[in-house]
């Protein structure tokens, strides 16, 4: 018979595992992270630096680029030092709390990533298919909404699982075969009924999926537009930026979707495939994303070569 005092069951801490199976190169995994790690911390400091510093660049595109930098870093902030602490320094331990909270963390911040990268999708479609709207329909309110939606929406769906997984009883086991808490590693340790935490996390799951549904529509109807453009050249330029997107965007849904479906319907595959797997999404497309949306907007990158070139100067000068 289960307990109904549910605080008298969680234990003092978990036991974060790392990448089973993986344990004996945990350093030499870790190099790679550290260096993503740090590409999107300078990467996406910079974008927000110059984006903050020039009052010129106030269009929808960069406010939702801000949107987008501000998120990565706190994305991958929320999960990469743990990692590394579990790498390094067999930092394996973590209190409820600070699970709990790490839980929290991480699949807002992916829910809002979810959320900007289908607003930026949108604006490209704007820009792309209707050019002569873009300012009635990006007014500084429609884009106010989308922000506070962006922030919102994550917020509301997790704090339902963050109650529900603070309730749950945890009798024993507080081994987390994985590099952080997440919310199925975490309830699937519980002593007790876990049937609403996976509905409810199905649930939550389908609004990742409609966000790829809606980014898919978008780019379908920004293809047929560009393939309709009379000029080769601009054709050409708005497949290149296209294309790049798209791509940053598959680096970032898969690895969260494959993660989700594994949980549930992926017995079969090997542990540290789908940890390894489960890590880029909080580590690969904030490093990525300063490269794709920031160095290839024309403005950033005047800017970027512009800082480069200064410095250059000087050292030659000295």
């Amino acid at each position: 018979m289960l307990h109904t005092n549910t605080s008298t069951f969680h234990p003092d801490t978990f036991f974060l595992v790392g990448i089973p199976g993986l344990e004996d190169v945990h350093v030499w995994i870790s190099l790679p992270f550290c260096f993503t790690y740090l590409m999107a911390l300078l990467g996406n400091a910079t974008v927000l630096l110059i984006i903050w510093s020039d009052h010129t660049l106030r269009d929808p595109m960069f406010y939702f680029l801000v949107i987008l930098s501000a998120i990565d870093l706190a994305l991958s902030t929320s999960a990469v030092p743990r990692m590394l602490g579990i790498f390094w320094f067999d930092a394996h331990e973590i209190s409820f709390s600070a699970c709990v909270a790490q839980m929290f963390l991480i699949h807002t911040f992916t829910g809002m990533e979810s959320a900007v990268l289908l607003a930026m999708a949108f604006d490209r479609y704007v820009a792309i298919c209707a050019p002569l709207h873009y300012t009635t329909i990006l007014t500084p309110r429609v884009l106010a909404g989308i922000g506070i939606g962006i922030i919102m929406r994550p917020i509301l769906l997790m704090f339902p699982i963050l109650y529900l997984t603070h309730h749950l009883p945890f009798c024993g086991a507080r081994i987390i075969a994985h590099s952080y808490c997440e919310h199925m590693g975490i309830v699937k340790l519980a002593c007790a009924s876990i049937r609403i935490n996976a509905i409810y996390g199905l649930f939550v799951a389908s609004f990742l999926i409609l966000d790829v549904a809606l980014v898919g529509i978008s780019y379908a109807y920004i293809l047929h537009a560009v393939f309709r453009l009379p000029s080769r050249d601009a054709r050409h330029k708005a497949l290149n930026t296209c294309g790049s997107h798209v791509g940053v965007m598959c680096v970032f849904y898969t690895p969260s979707l494959f993660s989700f479906l594994t949980h549930r319907f992926g017995q079969k595959i090997p542990p540290y495939i789908h940890i390894l797997v489960a890590n880029l999404y909080v580590v690969i497309p904030p490093a990525l994303n300063p490269i794709i949306y920031g160095v290839k907007t024309k403005q950033i990158r005047a800017h970027v070569s512009h800082a480069f070139s200064s410095k250059q100067g000087c050292f030659l000068s000295s």
